[in-house]
């Protein structure tokens, strides 16, 4: 760079896949900082080289102590440090909050830098309703815990936004389609590489399709905002029929009740009445 950079810590955005997805910027500061710290110095050690540049890397992930971000710190109190992650947008799902709180709260100057972010870039290639958007990480493990989270955001009035495995994928998708039924959901997986995709649908339609052609790579899941309009008593019936399907008509009733809003009671008799 033109001037030397001045100490603090320097948070830049690296590429999700494809290496050209970095700015200008974040290179000039990469070459500019006295240290990189890094989640995995093998994953950011083959960016910079294929930058061509030299720097010294200091690992920083979801293990790293106190003694370790206190390093850090004292680092950037006289150096300039730059923060990456292995891809993407630091402290989106990963580590690095504590670090700029504490560094924030002692005075030290903090820098973001825009860039590549696979959440952002898979909403706009989604075509679900984005004037309104939640970011709500990854979905939890164990099918219970998963269910509430859904059900706690039911009737968030936007777009939700997920990270997911390929694994988890399917339980995912059945879990969306069960706590909230009728949303149109997106799925986006290997973004800006080769094989990038998008494709949205209903949950049961996207199910069978990862069934027959199993998923890789890193994903990003989108479930649509609830109607505005109120749903008629034909979009409830099918909904009623859809669970029915599969549970009983109580579970049935629940789940609409959780999707849609509508009083379960209600939901309910008109189930025993379809059943």
């Amino acid at each position: 760079m033109e001037h030397t950079l001045s100490s603090g810590l320097y948070i830049v955005a690296t590429p999700i896949g494809n290496l050209g997805d970095i700015t200008f910027r974040a290179v000039e500061i990469l070459k500019g900082v006295s240290a990189v710290a890094c989640e995995d110095t093998r994953v950011t050690g083959k960016l910079l080289h294929h930058l061509g540049i030299k720097q010294k890397m200091i690992r920083y992930d979801d293990h790293a102590g106190e003694g370790d971000r206190e390093r850090l710190l004292a680092l950037m109190e006289s150096e300039p440090v730059a923060l990456v992650s292995d891809a993407g947008t630091p402290l989106i799902s990963d580590p690095g909050y504590r670090l700029v709180k504490i560094a924030r709260e002692r005075g030290i100057p903090v820098t973001s830098l825009p860039g590549a972010n696979a959440a952002v870039m898979a909403m706009t290639l989604s075509g679900l309703p984005n004037d309104r958007f939640l970011f709500a990480g990854f979905l939890p493990n164990k099918a219970k815990a998963r269910e509430t989270v859904l059900a706690d955001l039911a009737k968030v009035p936007a777009t939700l936004i997920f990270y997911e495995t390929a694994p988890r994928l399917e339980d995912s998708l059945e879990a969306i389609g069960s706590v909230l039924a009728g949303r149109e959901v997106s799925v986006a997986r290997e973004l800006t590489k080769k094989f990038e995709e998008c494709r949205t649908g209903t949950p049961e339609n996207l199910i069978a399709h990862y069934t027959a052609h199993p998923p890789k790579g890193e994903i990003v899941l989108m479930v649509g905002p609830p109607g505005e309009e109120p749903i008629g008593e034909i979009d409830v019936d099918a909904l009623l029929r859809a669970e029915l399907a599969q549970a009983k008509p109580s579970q049935a009733a629940s789940s609409v009740a959780k999707a849609t809003g509508l009083d379960r009671k209600a939901l309910y008799a008109r189930a025993m009445e379809l059943k």
